[in-house]
């Protein structure tokens, strides 16, 4: 069973990684594709906690800081969703029932994703991406991420819970 949860949640960050780079470039607004992968750690969250969601977020940020055509130093996303998979575990109990604290949750997450990349670009003074357009784009990638996440969110939701172990109660 270990192995199964494994291997589907590997196929959805790779799944999520792949439309990511490949497919919603011709879909961008304004240079802004949706964060799939941001998605999908977010979805891990709300599902399974903080520390597996942290955990996720590392794995999915580093195949999007690895995948072509990256122009920024590696790292930088993989920093970014391990704060967000973190942060949005904690608020896991109030998102998993009500749609609305979901998307909430997606809205904030995709802020604070956003801004810890484009933070961390000033700090390691990354010329690939000017940090003032980075930050421009921010209220684009919000609304981008709110935008899927009725369409996603549920779906990655749903296969995370039936995938979630049966929890026996001691006696």
């Amino acid at each position: 069973m270990i192995l199964l949860r494994a291997l589907v949640v590997t196929s959805m960050v790779t799944l999520a990684v792949a439309l990511q780079v490949a497919l919603f470039p011709y879909l961008a607004y304004d240079g802004v594709v949706p964060n799939l992968a941001l998605l999908v750690v977010v979805a891990a969250a709300l599902v399974r906690g903080p520390e597996f969601a942290a955990g996720l977020g590392f794995l999915s940020g580093l195949a999007i800081d690895l995948a072509p055509p990256a122009d920024h130093v590696a790292g930088r996303w993989a920093l970014a969703l391990v704060v967000v998979g973190y942060l949005a575990g904690r608020v896991r109990h109030d998102a998993r029932t009500s749609a609305l604290a979901a998307i909430v949750t997606v809205a904030a997450s995709s802020f604070v994703g956003t801004s810890v990349f484009a933070l961390s670009g000033l700090v390691l003074r990354d010329p690939a991406v000017p940090v003032a357009e980075a930050l421009q784009v921010i209220p684009s990638a919000v609304v981008y991420d709110i935008a899927l996440t009725p369409f996603v969110l549920p779906l990655m939701m749903r296969l995370l819970q039936r995938l979630e172990p049966r929890r026996q109660v001691a006696y």
